[in-house]
């Protein structure tokens, strides 16, 4: 399946409140996210999950916010700086072929891969990138609209994110989404 980035300008119809009606940040990472934790997000367009993990890693914690479009960095700055959260979030241009989180390895307690990995041009550098960033026992909450991504290319994902170190350990619910919580062994 080709690679294809979300447009910038659709980072604002991804950030609406209406989006919480089916797709509650709040209940997706109650589970996962806690105070004081280093938290990596690639691909957060406006900050539809950044300004809730922000909100749950707490004063001592920090969000690393990965995102190869200029224009997207831009309003997430906006509206992170709206909330009075900026001190908790770490806001990086990446690459198109690198997160360039080298510098974080073996940091990460947690990661948010929501609707994201389809749109990387090899889904294997990012488990692989992920992975290293990652402490053993980390989590990595994969996520795909299946309106992008059929069930063979999640399976296909699910594989290259095996071969870089991880294992499935949940399959949770998310409406209109393929899902798998992963785990660095």
């Amino acid at each position: 399946m080709p690679h294809r980035v979300c447009p910038w300008w659709l980072g604002y119809v991804l950030a609406s409140p209406l989006r919480r009606l089916a797709c509650n940040p709040s209940k997706i990472l109650a589970s996962y996210v806690d105070e004081g934790m280093t938290v990596l997000e690639p691909g957060p367009g406006m900050g539809f999950f950044t300004l809730e993990l922000a909100r749950r890693v707490g004063k001592s914690g920090r969000v690393i916010a990965v995102e190869i479009q200029p224009r997207m960095i831009a309003g997430l700055k906006r509206r992170i700086a709206k909330t009075g959260l900026l001190d908790r979030v770490e806001v990086c241009l990446a690459q198109p072929d690198s997160m360039g989180v080298a510098d974080l390895a073996g940091a990460v307690d947690f990661t948010l891969a929501f609707a994201v990995v389809h749109e990387m041009p090899d889904a294997g550098r990012f488990f692989t990138e992920a992975a290293a960033a990652s402490k053993p026992g980390a989590s990595l909450l994969f996520a795909e609209p299946r309106g992008h991504v059929t069930d063979a290319h999640f399976a296909d994902e699910l594989q290259a994110a095996m071969q870089a170190g991880f294992v499935v350990a949940d399959r949770p619910s998310i409406p209109r989404s393929h899902v798998a919580v992963l785990k660095k062994a």
